[in-house]
């Protein structure tokens, strides 16, 4: 059932590619593939490259069109954001009194992570590399109230990074194109899993400081 609503939404997106015209589709497409995380992230960007490429566009209009699907992408990562933001706020007041975790203790570790700029760059570098799964990076920053300035920054630029290398293997025509993305889409596989890793270790760290100062 699962992998037939994922079909769905990348049948969608080809469906997309036929009907409207291309920065529409890098940008919608963008959208509903930063939100619904399970799409192939390649999918968009190399399928963009490869229209362009068949329409003889110039430089220009591909910069155009790489700056759009950023703009699409980085709108659909703010969705999550907030959506990380509220609900994690909704999820507290129920159950974090049983926990011993507040927003606040969550928020502190997004405050922590915002105070200099290699901590820019480091977000910026997860938004740029081809591997990380955006999406649940863009979940992560909502969930510890990463500043929201740095968060839109850092993720157009990374995304714009991001989506060239993948218009250019699009546009260019790469044979191993589909084997690019595959070995791209298991990768971004185990980066899911450390990232997961990663917030779970937040969390335990955060109620292991709480019980401590509470002993």
């Amino acid at each position: 059932m699962f992998l037939q609503i994922i079909q769905f939404f990348v049948d969608t997106i080809y469906w997309l590619a036929n009907i409207v015209p291309l920065p529409a589709f890098v940008f919608l497409s963008s959208l509903i593939e930063e939100i619904i995380a399970p799409i192939p992230s390649p999918l968009v960007m190399t399928l963009t490259g490869s229209i362009a490429a068949m329409q003889g566009v110039g430089w220009v209009y591909a910069v155009i069109l790489i700056a759009i699907g950023a703009l699409g992408k980085t709108i659909g990562g703010l969705t999550l954001y907030v959506i990380a933001d509220k609900g994690k706020s909704i999820i507290m007041r129920r159950f974090g009194k049983f926990l011993k975790i507040s927003s606040r203790d969550i928020e502190l570790v997004g405050k922590r992570l915002s105070k200099g700029w290699k901590d820019d760059i480091a977000l910026f570098l997860l938004y740029a590399v081809p591997i990380t799964p955006t999406s649940l990076v863009s979940a992560a920053c909502g969930l510890i109230k990463t500043n929201i300035r740095t968060f839109l920054i850092a993720m157009f630029c990374g995304s714009i990074v991001r989506n060239i290398f993948y218009f250019y293997l699009g546009f260019t025509g790469v044979e191993i194109l589909e084997l690019i993305n595959q070995n791209i889409g298991e990768w971004e596989k185990i980066s899911y899993i450390l990232i997961l890793v990663i917030i779970i270790a937040i969390f335990v760290s955060i109620y292991l400081h709480r019980r401590k100062n509470t002993i």
